[in-house]
């Protein structure tokens, strides 16, 4: 296969690439119409790789496809974030639970190590949010299963169109914090269903701060 074979591929995963992030920085709103015209002459490309980047952000669900009216920042209902908090909930406590049976001491002191850094992030709400994402990719790379990291990823992106992220409450980055230790705490002591009972409360938590 040539190199220039690959080349549209890579173009469009840019532009889907730089797009996902307009929308999680708020810069395309939920809900608003996507001008593709516009967009494709401010980058310099024609409408092709344009639409193909919208059909990889239609298949991860941050784009909505309307007949004859074009793609929109997808709006995220209530029952939209139940539904992804409750999915996330049952993978990731899967993952804590496989976590607290197989992880070895070297993945226990990177936990431990994330936890610490987590810690001394509390009153940084942006580094804050960074690391948590890390800690639970973290315990997802140990449980090694691809294809709940497939599914996490996806319902993560979806839960990033939130517009009030529900670490963004005031007083939710604590709780958040005080969770994360009593999940660390199951894990290090290798206590597969205290670790997945913690993780899944850790999530309803979550969503009900996001509501």
């Amino acid at each position: 296969m040539s190199t220039q074979s690959l080349a549209p591929r890579a173009l469009y995963e840019e532009v889907a690439e730089l797009l996902r992030q307009r929308i999680f920085a708020r810069e395309l709103e939920a809900g608003s119409w996507i001008d593709e015209l516009r967009i494709a002459e401010a980058l310099g490309i024609s409408r092709t790789p344009m639409r193909e980047a919208l059909k990889v952000l239609a298949a991860e669900g941050l784009v909505t496809m309307k007949v004859r009216r074009g793609a929109y920042v997808t709006e995220v209902s209530e029952k939209d974030l139940r539904d992804v908090y409750h999915l996330l909930a049952l993978l990731e406590s899967d993952a804590a639970r496989v976590v607290a049976i197989c992880a070895t001491e070297a993945q226990t002191a990177q936990i431990q190590a994330l936890q610490n850094d987590l810690a001394a992030a509390v009153n940084d709400r942006d580094r804050f949010f960074e690391i948590n994402e890390n800690f639970h990719m973290l315990l997802l790379g140990i449980a090694d299963n691809r294809w709940r990291d497939q599914m996490v990823a996806d319902l993560r992106k979806v839960m990033k169109l939130n517009r009030h992220h529900s670490l963004f409450k005031e007083g939710r980055l604590e709780q958040s914090l005080a969770e994360h230790e009593s999940i660390v705490q199951a894990l290090l002591a290798h206590q597969p269903e205290q670790a997945a009972e913690r993780m899944s409360a850790h999530f309803m938590n979550g969503l009900q701060a996001a509501q």
